[in-house]
């Protein structure tokens, strides 16, 4: 642990295919996914539900100067995982961050990391950390959600040993990242394809995306 009372962990999220609907994305993995540092400190603990509110104790705080996003002061809202003179994306600009990371093709892990003191405030951290790599209009945004959801939780599983994350919790953030999706496409009168929560099928992916390439 440092000074600052924080340590920072390096998360593998490399990018996975695209599991919805083409016209979702109007450009999809626009900038390779492979890693993003997370601070975290001694009182992380797994046990808070992911509801789909806005989680506490999550920021994305910049790694520079980056005036065209939104921001307010990172302690705002982590306390001791920032430094008192750091800025973090305000809460309500994580799509004005989709747009503008795209539109200035900014690679995400240059300009932000993310502190996050809880489980649930992680995987919105990762869900977030997808959107930011997948521009599209957002004219389908139960299907959106559904691949930034799936991302989360195949790099949730990925990273299960820095995270002391057992398979029953991460089962179990699957079951409730299942339940608010449905939420999402019964409100835009769509069908859910379900399997795109089932813990095997994410842990297939997961093998797939560890696997060293061939050559």
């Amino acid at each position: 642990m440092s000074l600052l009372d924080f340590e920072v962990v390096r998360l593998k999220t490399p990018l996975l295919p695209r599991l919805v609907p083409a016209l979702t994305f109007d450009a999809f993995g626009w900038c390779e996914s492979d890693w993003l540092d997370w601070r975290r400190d001694e009182s992380f603990e797994v046990t808070s539900a992911s509801t789909g509110e806005n989680p506490a104790g999550m920021a994305f705080v910049f790694l520079r100067e980056c005036p065209y996003l939104p921001r307010e002061l990172a302690r705002l809202h982590v306390g001791a995982l920032a430094r008192p003179s750091e800025w973090a994306l305000a809460p309500y600009g994580i799509d004005t961050a989709t747009d503008e990371l795209y539109r200035y093709l900014e690679r995400p892990r240059d300009v932000l990391c993310l502190a996050a003191k809880n489980l649930d405030a992680l995987v919105w951290g990762l869900h977030d950390w997808c959107h930011f790599h997948n521009h599209g209009p957002f004219e389908s945004p139960a299907w959106t959600e559904a691949q930034c959801d799936a991302s989360a939780l195949v790099w949730l599983w990925l990273n299960r040993a820095l995270l002391n994350v057992g398979e029953p919790v991460w089962n179990e953030r699957c079951r409730q990242f299942l339940e608010v999706a449905r939420e999402r496409f019964v409100r835009e009168g769509l069908t859910l394809d379900e399997s795109l929560y089932d813990p095997e099928r994410l842990r297939s992916l997961s093998r797939t995306l560890e696997q060293p390439p061939l050559f």
